[in-house]
């Protein structure tokens, strides 16, 4: 009750005030408009006694100035004091906007009391502008009372609270990948630095196309890991953007290497420019495990949606019996013919021949019992589409150019060798992917087994988009390399184009075992799980109450996501959102980051500018410069054909002339009929 008394004895002192005001503004008129004054018989002797002795006394009426600013400054204290109805409408431009013209009404117009116009027209203009001044001012005051100050919709998208201090500091070790930043903090542009300290917990860049993924941040590891003398292998799904890069960086850090590294490619495309490699190069199969994981990567970069049904009997089938074939290839002459060509040619051989062949050797009779059995017993059907299984996916490679990269020795895939290092780029196409990726997927498995080792060179495996190849024992290789010095880069596009290409449990294990995380625009599920990962901070939550009376403000505290899946739907191309993990005493306080990563794009432009293309390794050329690629291609492409067809009769003519082996293999009657004829 107190208080509403008190409120409304300031509101009468106020109007008072106000009152006074306008009092002294009108006796301002009746003594610089006096002649108008006395001409319309408004004048009278006591007022002006009285102004008379105030203006003496206080000298207000000495200068047109100062009746004006005492009245204002009357209206000021007054409209201070006033309490008005806050109004999201009024704004600073409107009052600012009402204080100039008021000004210039109100305070520059004593020039029109000395035109040289009738009395009255100068009383009525001059009084005209003095209250339009009086009023815009008295305006303005009022709105300044109801001005609401409390903009929430500053920050209509949050940017502020879900702005960070992220790492500022170079932290550079012999391993280490850096990149340059740019991020938003309160409401500054800041410099920093997302430090990869530890690469060899894998990385794993995200990123729809367009990004920026390859640009900002592939190209970047390319160059850097070269740079401190990685060994590599680069898997360049749009041969040869990679490669070009590597090579070039190459050509400028080989005294960074302590044994100088030597460049390969392997290109399906143009042998011109490819080396020739043996996936299976029988001295480093020690195991028929070996043999297996080879035929397993084959069948299921060729029928991926095998992955999801590992176990299944035709599944299975295919790749036990093209492991035994493999392994067959191997023991067979010490691996004169063991490639993968031959195994391909020998699996197209009659079935009869084959199977009689493999299970004559002691160590492939259990490995292929099932297909014995289904034999044996007359199961026809079954067996032929356990061989169908087989057939019909591998015979889309048979190709003369693949063969012919295939089965050449210009390298071994222990890139990270000590006295043999090694740049590998393999280059695929995005046209011929579905047959390309099984023989580059048979690649990747080979030199993670290899390179998966300790005493070796620190090495780098990187993978552009990953999901257009079947990466067998990635997950394996993820957990397990760091101690070996292996930094693994996979680059793809979202969480989803990995579950539908490894499987959802083989996408889970690499997601979750990834030490290092970098994402551009990506959205849905992918957004959301990245979001849960950076985790919540404590963000300020602000609340207005706007009544007749009064405005109450509320101000509190929430736990929010720190990077929304919103935000991380919506980056820029550059821009990415991430965390990288740090090391025993280089610790990194804040990990998370969300930056513009900075690109010289006029070094890289100018760099680009004078790259060598990579050099024709072999040129076709006959001794008188005639081009003979497709003769010599095809010509090894029937070698092989002859030498699968040499290996079939010899080793039936081997087993015919065994009468134990014969017997063993329940061929007594093919053993009689060799007799007969000999």
């Amino acid at each position: 009750m107190q208080q509403e008394d008190d409120l409304r004895a300031l509101a009468k002192i106020m109007e008072f005030g106000r009152a006074v005001s306008i009092f002294l503004l009108v006796v301002h008129v009746y003594v610089y408009c006096y002649p108008s004054i006395t001409s319309w018989n408004l004048n009278l002797e006591v007022i002006n006694k009285i102004i008379m002795n105030f203006n003496n006394t206080t000298g207000i009426f000495n200068c047109v100035l100062w009746s004006k600013l005492a009245a204002i400054l009357l209206l000021a204290v007054s409209c201070l004091g006033t309490k008005g109805v806050k109004g999201e409408k009024i704004t600073r431009h409107k009052i600012y906007a009402a204080l100039f013209a008021g000004c210039i009404l109100f305070f520059l117009n004593w020039w029109i009391l000395d035109l040289s116009l009738p009395h009255t027209a100068v009383t009525a203009l001059y009084v005209f502008t003095l209250v339009s001044g009086y009023l815009c001012l008295l305006m303005a005051g009022l709105w300044m009372s109801r001005l609401y100050k409390h903009n929430l919709m500053e920050d209509v998208f949050n940017l502020e609270n879900e702005s960070f201090q992220q790492e500022t500091r170079l932290m550079e070790n012999e391993y280490s990948v850096n990149l340059p930043t740019k991020f938003q903090y309160q409401g500054k542009l800041n410099d920093g630095w997302i430090n990869v300290v530890n690469p060899f917990r894998a990385t794993i860049v995200l990123g729809t196309p367009g990004s920026g993924k390859s640009y900002a941040v592939v190209n970047n590891y390319i160059r850097q890991m070269i740079s401190k003398g990685y060994s590599c292998y680069i898997y360049d799904y749009k041969f040869d953007d990679l490669s070009v890069i590597a090579y070039n960086t190459l050509l400028n850090n080989m005294d960074k290497y302590k044994v100088k590294p030597k460049f390969y490619v392997i290109n399906f495309d143009d042998p011109r420019k490819s080396h020739r490699c043996n996936p299976i190069n029988p001295e480093f199969m020690t195991d028929i495990s070996d043999a297996y994981e080879a035929s397993y990567t084959i069948m299921l970069n060729l029928n991926k949606t095998w992955i999801e049904k590992q176990g299944d009997f035709f599944v299975e089938s295919p790749i036990i019996l093209l492991a035994a074939i493999i392994w067959y290839l191997k023991i067979y002459k010490n691996g004169i013919y063991c490639t993968f060509p031959h195994a391909v040619e020998l699996l197209n051989k009659p079935y009869s021949d084959l199977f009689t062949i493999l299970t004559s050797y002691p160590e492939l009779e259990n490995y292929l019992s099932p297909f014995m059995d289904a034999w044996k017993s007359g199961a026809q059907d079954q067996l032929q589409g356990q061989i169908a299984s087989a057939k019909i996916p591998l015979t889309r490679m048979i190709s003369p150019q693949l063969y012919w990269v295939m089965t050449g020795n210009d390298f071994s895939l222990d890139i990270n060798n000590p006295n043999e290092p090694k740049l590998l780029c393999v280059g695929n196409n995005p046209d011929r992917q579905n047959i390309y990726s099984a023989a580059l997927g048979l690649y990747n498995s080979r030199i993670v087994k290899l390179i998966n080792k300790k005493g070796q060179l620190k090495s780098t495996v990187i993978i552009d988009e990953l999901p257009t190849i079947y990466f067998r024992g990635l997950d394996n290789l993820i957990a397990t390399a760091r101690s070996n010095k292996v930094a693994v880069c996979l680059g793809f596009q979202d969480f989803s184009q990995l579950n539908r290409d490894y499987g959802e449990k083989e996408s889970k294990v690499v997601q979750n075992t990834v030490g290092n995380i970098f994402s551009g625009q990506v959205v849905g599920e992918t957004a959301r799980t990245l979001s849960e990962r950076f985790g919540k901070v404590l963000q300020k939550r602000q609340s207005v109450s706007i009544n007749r009376q009064d405005v109450s403000t509320s101000i509190n505290t929430q736990l929010d996501s720190l990077i929304p899946a919103s935000k991380i739907a919506n980056l820029s191309q550059g821009t990415f959102v991430g965390a990288v993990s740090d090391n025993f005493g280089e610790k990194i306080d804040q990990k998370i980051f969300h930056a513009e990563i900075t690109v010289d794009h006029a070094k890289v432009s100018a760099e680009e500018k004078v790259y060598k293309p990579i050099p024709v390794i072999n040129e076709f050329r006959d001794n008188d410069g005639k081009d003979i690629m497709m003769q010599q291609i095809k010509r090894n492409y029937d070698q092989i054909k002859a030498d699968a067809q040499v290996i079939v009769n010899t080793e039936m003519e081997r087993i015919k002339s065994d009468p134990e082996l014969c017997k063993r293999l329940g061929l007594e009657n093919n053993l009689q009929e060799h007799n007969d004829k000999i």
